[in-house]
């Protein structure tokens, strides 16, 4: 019997996916520094681009989420063949929706970029970049579906190992495609996209390898017929709410970017670089709370609530002191990083006049991931989705837009509004996770089926 993530301690399960998210970080930052060898235009296509991915991809990796935490419960309570279907449906509806959503890039890639406000100039750009890249964005899908699967099982090495072999690959292609090196054609922004679509697909062939052998029992392709409504009543009650919630976080990022996009080039490009230096400052707080998430799972699924309700303050302690220490250090060399990245001055200065309120809006994301993760491990998804509706539409978009836009107030204005965002809900989950409603009735659950166990076996001694 493989060893289950509740028995692991949290940095054993968070170590693996730091590298694997560092990694996918890396890589990002590794394009943005390529690509602005191109021109900062081409930047602004790629960030505003990439918000566009985020917030679609979502919208196909919503079953694998909700099919993860109930892996993750199952395997806490030794019920594996669920956990195993579990994970093969969830695979299966990723999948297929990512096929559709490549589709609708691939075909109106034009239109999709004037919804986003790209200017005129920029539209052959974003065509190559949205099309292209977009065109591929199913595997991306599939490799969340397959990678989220493994991972909730308590193995989360094995897709960092695998993450480490595809970013190496695509940054090596990177370099060799949008240069033209060693004989190679320069491709320019399109070497991206065609680095994207090789590194992708190997990254997919190895994690199914991996998925296939994740169970007792191996999983085969016929295995991908199999349906059981009860258990996908399930995922779809659990992962309505988590895609709600993680899509209207990225629609607002995708907002917020089309409102910087008026701003102008200049302001879009320098959003795109500090979004990129920002991404170092949580990413292994991010890692702590999916490692949390999955341990709170496993615990809650296995009957040890009391555990996994101190779990998440142990997360969330962790991630604070990572979080604040990483922002610290990107205020006091932001600079100097944001030279790498660029030698326009202007843009250099819009990005320094940020740094110093990410020391309070990254902390703030960290308190978010790590209470909302505790709470989506008990199931608890309407809440959170509800709490991110109402403060991202109305603080976080409208706020921005009233504020950043209307009010004059440009970038600071904006940012102002996303500390405000992120605080708000942040506090509201932490009082949800305080009041214990969903880990209450689980213990009364517990209590009332150890009572009937105890009757049953008087019953049958007597």
């Amino acid at each position: 019997m493989k060893q289950h993530a509740g028995e692991f301690g949290l940095w054993m399960l968070a170590w693996p996916i730091f590298i694997e998210i560092f990694l996918q970080t890396l890589l990002g930052t590794v394009d943005t520094i390529m690509v602005s060898r191109i021109s900062d235009d081409a930047v602004a296509v790629v960030g505003i681009s990439n918000q566009l991915f985020g917030a679609l991809t979502t919208l196909f990796t919503t079953f694998a989420g909700g099919a993860g935490i109930l892996i993750a419960q199952r395997m806490g309570s030794r019920r594996i063949e669920d956990a195993r279907t579990l994970a093969i449906m969830g695979v299966t509806a990723s999948s297929l929706l990512g096929v559709i959503v490549s589709i609708f890039l691939f075909l109106y890639s034009n239109p999709i970029a004037r919804m986003l406000n790209i200017s005129e100039e920029l539209l052959p750009l974003s065509h190559v970049y949205i099309a292209f890249v977009g065109g591929g964005l199913f595997m991306v899908g599939m490799t969340a579906s397959l990678g989220t699967a493994i991972r909730n099982t308590g193995n989360t090495r094995g897709p960092m190992y695998t993450g480490v072999v595809v970013n190496v690959i695509h940054i090596i292609l990177n370099y060799l495609l949008i240069f033209g090196r060693f004989g190679l054609p320069e491709l320019g922004l399109a070497g991206i996209a065609v680095s994207n679509v090789v590194s992708r697909l190997l990254g997919v062939v190895v994690l199914f390898y991996m998925f296939s052998r994740a169970f007792e029992q191996t999983i085969r392709l016929r295995d991908f017929l199999l349906f059981k409504w009860k258990l996908f009543s399930e995922i779809l009650k659990i992962s309505w709410p988590l895609g709600l919630n993680s899509s209207s976080w990225v629609f607002s990022q995708l907002a917020i970017y089309s409102f910087l996009a008026m701003l102008g080039a200049q302001k879009l490009a320098a959003r795109t670089y500090l979004n990129t230096m920002e991404s170092f400052c949580f990413t292994l707080g991010y890692a702590v709370a999916m490692a949390g998430q999955i341990q709170i799972a496993h615990l809650f699924g296995a009957g040890r609530i009391k555990r996994a309700y101190r779990a998440a303050y142990r997360t969330l302690f962790i991630g604070l002191v990572v979080v604040s220490s990483n922002v610290l250090l990107l205020f006091i060399f932001g600079k100097t990083l944001l030279g790498f990245f660029t030698s326009n001055q202007e843009i250099i200065s819009i990005g320094v006049s940020l740094l110093a309120l990410n020391l309070i809006l990254q902390p703030c994301k960290m308190l978010n991931m790590a209470i909302s993760s505790s709470l989506n491990a008990i199931g608890d998804t309407r809440y959170t989705m509800f709490v991110s509706l109402f403060s991202m539409s109305l603080i976080g978009i409208g706020g921005s837009y009233w504020i950043g836009i209307e009010a004059g107030w440009g970038l600071i204005g904006i940012y102002s509004c996303m500390i405000a965002d992120e605080a708000i809900r942040g506090l509201l989950v932490l009082i949800r996770w305080r009041n214990r409603k969903v880990l209450r009735k689980a213990e009364v659950q517990l209590d009332s089926e150890h009572t009937s166990a105890l009757s049953n076996k008087a019953i049958h001694l007597c």
